[in-house]
């Protein structure tokens, strides 16, 4: 039986798309992986994504907020 642990979940302030964040681990096996489920109203977009790519994603993620912040 896979093993999904439940990692964040939160709004979006502009939009109010319910984003979780979760960590998959395969009963068959493998690395865990990062699922990211984005709800907006009936329609969900899922990613599940290896920690090199979660990574990366979040290193730009950040970068961006910090440029973003300081142009205010």
């Amino acid at each position: 039986m896979d093993k999904v642990t439940s990692l964040d979940k939160f709004r979006v302030p502009i939009g109010n798309q319910e984003i979780e964040l979760q960590q998959i681990e395969y009963a068959a096996g493998g690395i865990p992986l990062l699922r990211i489920r984005i709800r907006e109203r009936s329609r969900f977009t899922i990613f599940e994504i290896d920690p090199i790519t979660a990574e990366r994603w979040g290193r730009q993620m950040q970068e961006w907020s910090r440029q973003a912040q300081e142009t205010k």
